[in-house]
């Protein structure tokens, strides 16, 4: 790997005559592959990382991480100020996802100490640019940004993280950074779901009705902001003791799962335009029940089986078993007239831009449960493992934040 200013003695050294070029730093630089403009250092940074997948007790805080480089033009270094932890983090913790996501961390297999181990898990920052690569033109050193990380990638559970350009935006100057780091996860995969496989947009979302199921969690949460802000009509399904948040955030509707069978409490209803689904199982059954057929309503789920089938069946087999079971569910409810669609978070700068607007006019807001320190990461986790949330689990990564 060499630094900037070694790669400028590069081309300077091609420059020479070529008796000249079989130096040894002629050799060196010829294999460059990848112009970093962040040298390796040999400065360590806290960072809380598992060794194997299990349970929690395979968490631990690491205080010899080496700072990350950056190895790509379009990459830039963040200093974390604070993170938040989602579902998916206990999910990877336990090995789920494993072979799909270290396939993408090394297509190619050409990683020589052929481990995702060290990992660092935590996919919510809200931070200070540190350094940026020389492709990064938007942002510099200093820069108050928010984002959310992909699994394929080193976690924010740490000092510093590095991230691509493209998937980091400016921190929406109203939140504090415990505020910030809670949204842009959550947002990113209702705004997948809702945008990217619904449709949906400020200019055809008036009017529509959307039924939420698993409103209360993470992306309910921020799934029902977001319909709001461009004029829906929501109904959420949750428990009774989370009704008061519901109508907080702007449901136009509310029902509880645990007092009547869900099927009998939405016959009453008019039919819907949008299901977003992040429960999974037995709701699927309600797509074809009270979504309005041959109108371009869509159902979108949040729980596929992909990372399941890719681990228990391996790449190519968990793959096509995917395909198939896709296919078949499209083509059912297809013939009855109603689009069928999986969702899946996407990181994106650009939609975190769009967010960021609607966070500064007031029309979303950050929906917090509990904060914990940087040392109670695992209190964290067990914290989200338990379930049944009401917003979102956040860390103070440097104790000055706010």
């Amino acid at each position: 790997m060499c630094s900037t200013a070694s790669f400028r003695l590069y081309i300077r050294v091609k420059e020479l005559p070529d008796v000249l070029k079989h130096n040894n730093l002629f050799k060196i630089c010829s294999q460059v592959r990848q112009i970093s403009t962040s040298p390796r250092k040999n400065t360590v940074m806290p960072a809380w990382v598992i060794d194997r997948y299990g349970s929690n007790e395979v968490l631990r805080l690491n205080k010899n991480m080496l700072f990350p480089a950056i190895n790509y033009p379009n990459e830039v270094i963040v200093k974390v100020h604070a993170a938040s932890l989602n579902q998916i983090d206990v999910n990877m913790r336990s090995g789920y996802g494993a072979s799909s996501l270290n396939m993408t961390r090394d297509p190619l297999n050409i990683n020589s100490s052929s481990t995702e181990f060290p990992l660092i898990l935590g996919r919510d920052l809200s931070g200070t640019v540190m350094e940026c690569g020389i492709n990064v033109k938007y942002f510099k050193p200093g820069d108050q940004v928010w984002a959310a990380v992909p699994p394929w990638k080193q976690g924010t559970l740490a000092e510093l993280v590095v991230a691509s350009g493209n998937e980091i935006s400016l921190k929406p100057k109203v939140l504090s950074h415990i505020e910030a780091a809670s949204l842009p996860y959550v947002i990113l995969t209702a705004w997948a779901a809702l945008v990217n496989s619904c449709g949906l947009k400020k200019d055809n979302c008036p009017g529509k009705r959307v039924l939420i199921v698993g409103a209360s969690g993470g992306v309910g949460t921020a799934a029902i902001q977001l319909l709001k802000a461009w004029g829906g009509h929501v109904t959420a399904v949750c428990s009774e003791d989370a009704f008061n948040l519901m109508k907080d955030l702007g449901a136009d509707d509310v029902i509880d799962y645990k007092a009547a069978d869900l099927e009998v409490q939405l016959k009453p209803r008019e039919l819907f335009d949008v299901i977003l689904d992040n429960v999974g199982g037995t709701t699927e059954k309600l797509a074809l029940q009270f979504l309005k057929p041959w109108s371009g309503a869509t159902y979108v789920t949040l729980v596929t089986p992909f990372l399941l089938n890719t681990d228990r069946l391996g790449i190519a087999d968990g793959m096509m078993r995917t395909g198939v079971t896709l296919s078949s569910k499209v083509v059912k409810h297809l013939c009855k007239g109603i689009h069928y669609r999986w969702g899946f978070f996407t990181p994106s700068g650009s939609s975190l831009d769009e967010i960021s607007e609607l966070v500064e006019a007031g029309k979303i807001r950050p929906v917090i449960e509990e904060v914990f320190s940087f040392s109670e990461v695992p209190k964290a986790f067990n914290k989200v493992e338990g379930g049944h949330a009401r917003g979102k689990t956040v860390i103070r990564v440097t104790e000055s934040s706010k």
